[in-house]
């Protein structure tokens, strides 16, 4: 195998047996490439070949070059899993980046919304129109469900079982799930596949299976959700901006809020591990003020 093709080789291992999006792999190509040009510069562009203190010294670099610890973990993390794989196939006799660990940075709170802010954002996506109708449905099954903003995009009719009340999500890393929704979401998708959907996908002569589309008919982008939910937010009372992330986060939070087990979140989340829907283990502030009022005699 010439050196040349094992970059490649790793990114078709990405994006197929691993079932990365073209995003994801996209960021593995840049941070390689980044360290590729290093090596380069610093006259040794064979990257086989590479040892230890070739890592510190671009290590060094990236900490000169002022990166975040967050840029310089992730940069670490996608040419440590480059390096795995090329020990896997025997290219190389040991991982380089193995014995590099970073301090684990600080958790931040996910931000989510509060009940009465969703409230708010469905009362923005009320209409009869088309594409009103669609909003609404959208914002639904995006807080209903919790799946991500990706899986929402490639959603099609063929997951959408509502005798069952579930949708099959084709998650991350090729993972299967079944995710429940609830009425409200129900009704909503139902009122927009009938009085949205068939209507634009006549009009504009189109046939495909995806659930959400724009107003031409084609299957709606990841890009095009959000520029929903900002239109949503600026119609509505709310004053903070929105990622499409946190409906995802808000549905974990209100669920564990109300009393849902941790494991059963993951479930949901398609977390392949605990620790990942850990983040969402924190309370609101109002819940902090029901349980002090609930339990403490001097409340």
């Amino acid at each position: 195998m010439q050196k040349k093709e094992w970059p490649a080789l790793f990114f078709n291992y990405l994006l197929v047996e691993r079932g990365y999006s073209e995003k994801t792999k996209i960021a593995y190509e840049e941070d390689m490439n980044d360290f590729f040009d290093f090596l380069n510069n610093s006259g040794d562009a064979n990257y086989l070949s590479i040892d230890h203190l070739d890592v510190r010294a671009y290590l060094s670099f990236l900490y000169d070059k002022k990166y975040s610890r967050n840029s310089i973990s992730r940069k670490i993390a996608s040419l440590r899993s480059f390096y795995q794989f090329l020990l896997k196939h025997e290219a190389i006799k040991e991982n380089p980046f193995s014995y590099v660990h970073m301090k684990k940075k600080q958790l931040r709170l996910p931000r989510f919304f509060y009940e009465k802010e969703m409230e708010a954002l469905f009362e923005a996506a009320q209409g009869q129109k088309p594409l009103e109708l669609r909003n609404r449905a959208l914002l639904e099954i995006l807080y209903g469900t919790g799946i991500r903003v990706s899986e929402c995009a490639n959603l099609t009719l063929e997951q959408v079982d509502f005798n069952a009340r579930v949708l099959f999500i084709h998650g991350k890393g090729n993972k299967d799930r079944y995710v429940p929704f609830g009425s409200f979401a129900e009704d909503a998708l139902k009122d927009y596949l009938e009085n949205s959907r068939t209507v634009l996908m006549e009009k504009y002569q189109k046939n495909h299976s995806y659930v959400f589309i724009n107003h031409h008919g084609e299957q709606l982008t990841t890009t095009g959700i959000e520029y929903i939910l900002n239109q949503l937010i600026k119609k509505s009372s709310l004053s903070s901006d929105i990622h499409p992330h946190m409906l995802r986060h808000t549905f974990a939070t209100h669920l564990l809020n109300n009393g849902a087990d941790m494991r059963t979140v993951q479930e949901l989340l398609g977390h392949s591990d605990l620790s990942t829907t850990q983040i969402y283990a924190h309370v609101t502030k109002e819940s902090l003020q029901k349980n002090y009022r609930t339990f403490h005699p001097r409340a």
